[in-house]
């Protein structure tokens, strides 16, 4: 037993209190400094931006003041949480200058770009012309080199939203009717004030690196990727998906629903069946047309390739596509690009030395475009099978196609010129798909098609694949960067776009969720993405199923899909050997 002379009272704490990082280094320093504080000691605070930190597994601002010990991991740009904190933050600084010079009107970002950017427009006004674009990129950048910062207030809803009435923030009011907290956090950069959904950075200083590109009706404010947060590479045109998110932003006038608080609004008062039902006629109405467009080419189009992201319904719309097609008389037969994998061994290997079954060279691309041929020729093929399980090709069915039958191949090279090279482009026709969410929850507070995605992955995969809310959130970052190298580069070369978003979706995923989401325990790395998403998940009204048509894209993720069992070569008339 200790002997109590080993103990006494001490009159205070230390002046000093120690963080231990995450590779083993103790940082000393004054009791109450904030994490900014802290860092800026440290040899990597003119790396790659750290915007943030995880204080005793909770994500915080660099403001944050550190009363005891803590085991800190900083957060910089190179994160998917650092990321969002930079972009939001720019966002803040875009509306505080655009507000400067423009007081009278409204400014929307209204959906972001494959490249890092977001698409934003003005309203009540004709579009700014370059000379306008260029003077709120220079109010930005005073206000960067000014250091300005970015403060923090906790209010009332009360106050709020007699705040938001003052300016008239119609969209902003409309969202707080739903808000379950008795408070909101508003940030202030001079005498601008505003709610945004997520931490900032302490201050304009931080927002360096940002550009403002002239585009179509309005511009784009780029920012810097996760990986080369100090570098702006140059812009894409992206004439094809700039029009996809123009006639989405139509079919939401057509639907009166211009935010999350009108979507809200809809579920309260009883009309959400009719946006339910439009919304799935407006996706019919589009296969339809791209049906249409393959048929009218007679005998020309032989090959339909589908391409597109993870969870963006690529199934669903292949056969909802495949039933317009029998309707022209048209016999679509599926070749599964999967079973032209090379054998396990043979597959390439990324930096981690893992399979990297994603790379265009893990497909036997040679063996798939000879088979093509010899049946665009009438020649019968034995297509080959490959076993998941022992990571071998094996042979197939044998077939042979009939006169009025065409291919359709889905998978994530579809839209790679590398594939079937050797086949004319006026035989080929190209399909990419994609949730491309454009309903946002106000002007300035975007919801992500990231997040859509990886909400439907993380219902689907633990519906149909037995895998953990926890898997899916570990996994997302390796399927990003595999979209971004394989996908996302090539999806200007298709002959068309599918935008498999449907406005009321996210209301329909929360029940399904939500539950998983509070699987997954604090402590684990994935604990801050599903806090994140259900901080956000919170501000939607939820949707019966049952509401929801048994053929729409969404049934792929919830389950009960009329299709599951839908086979497209079943349908087709080709001969089996």
């Amino acid at each position: 037993m200790s002997n109590p002379t080993d103990f006494k009272f001490v009159a205070k704490p230390d002046e000093n209190i120690n963080i231990n990082l995450p590779d083993g280094r103790i940082m000393c320093g004054k009791r109450g400094a904030t994490l900014e504080e802290f860092f800026q000691i440290m040899p990597e605070w003119d790396g790659s931006q750290i915007v943030g930190a995880v204080v005793g597994g909770i994500l915080k601002e660099l403001t944050f003041r550190l009363d005891k010990e803590y085991d800190v991991i900083p957060v910089n740009m190179s994160t998917a949480d650092g990321s969002k904190i930079y972009r939001r933050s720019l966002t803040f600084l875009l509306e505080t200058a655009f507000e400067d010079l423009y007081p009278d009107y409204l400014l929307t970002v209204d959906h972001s770009v494959p490249s890092g950017g977001y698409y934003c427009k003005i309203i009540g006004r004709q579009p700014l012309d370059r000379n306008e674009i260029k003077a709120i990129e220079s109010r930005m950048r005073e206000l960067v080199d000014a250091d300005i910062p970015i403060l923090k207030e906790q209010v009332s809803l009360d106050k709020a939203r007699a705040y938001f009435e003052k300016k008239g923030y119609k969209d902003k009011i409309r969202l707080l009717k739903y808000r379950q907290k008795p408070y909101l956090v508003l940030y202030q950069l001079e005498s601008h004030r505003d709610y945004h959904h997520g931490y900032m950075v302490p201050s304009t200083g931080y927002l360096k690196v940002f550009r403002l590109l002239p585009r179509g009706e309005g511009f784009i404010l780029q920012y810097p990727r996760r990986n080369s947060p100090k570098v702006l590479y140059p812009m894409p045109g992206y004439s094809k998906l700039m029009g996809i998110f123009k006639q989405y932003g139509s079919w939401l006038e057509s639907l009166d629903i211009d935010s999350l608080g009108a979507l809200n609004d809809s579920i309260k008062n009883g009309s959400i069946r009719e946006i339910i039902l439009v919304s799935e006629a407006l996706h019919e109405q589009k296969i339809s047309q791209i049906a249409e467009k393959i048929a009218k080419r007679g005998n020309q189009y032989k090959v339909v390739m589908i391409s597109g992201p993870t969870s963006s319904g690529k199934t669903t719309f292949s056969k909802r596509l495949a039933i317009q097609l029998l309707t022209y008389g048209i016999s679509p037969f599926a070749i599964e690009m999967d079973d032209y994998f090379v054998d396990r061994e043979k597959t390439p290997k990324d930096e981690n030395g893992k399979y990297d079954f994603e790379s265009f060279k893990a497909l036997d691309a040679d063996l798939l475009e000879s088979d093509v041929r010899s049946l665009l020729r009438g020649e019968e093929v034995t297509l080959p099978k490959f076993n998941f399980k022992t990571g071998l090709r094996e042979q197939g069915r044998k077939i042979r196609l009939n006169e009025n039958q065409i291919i359709v191949m889905e998978g994530i090279h579809g839209l790679n010129p590398a594939l079937l090279p050797q086949i004319s482009k006026s035989n080929t026709f190209r399909i990419y798909v994609s949730c491309l969410t454009q309903l946002n929850m106000d002007y300035y507070n975007r919801i992500s098609t990231t997040d859509t995605r990886m909400l439907r992955r993380i219902v689907r995969d633990a519906q149909t694949r037995g895998y953990s809310p926890q898997r899916t959130i570990d996994l997302w970052d390796s399927v990003r960067k595999g979209e971004r190298e394989y996908i996302f580069k090539h999806q200007e070369n298709a002959n068309e776009i599918f935008n498999s978003a449907l406005v009321y979706e996210l209301a329909a995923l929360k029940p399904y969720a939500e539950p998983l989401l509070r699987q997954i325990s604090f402590g684990s790395p994935e604990y801050l993405e599903a806090k994140r998403l259900l901080a956000f998940l919170n501000w939607f009204l939820p949707i019966e199923s049952g509401l929801i048509p048994d053929n729409s894209i969404l049934r792929e993720f919830i389950g009960n899909s009329i299709l599951e069992d839908f086979n497209l070569w079943q349908h087709g008339s080709a001969h089996e050997g």
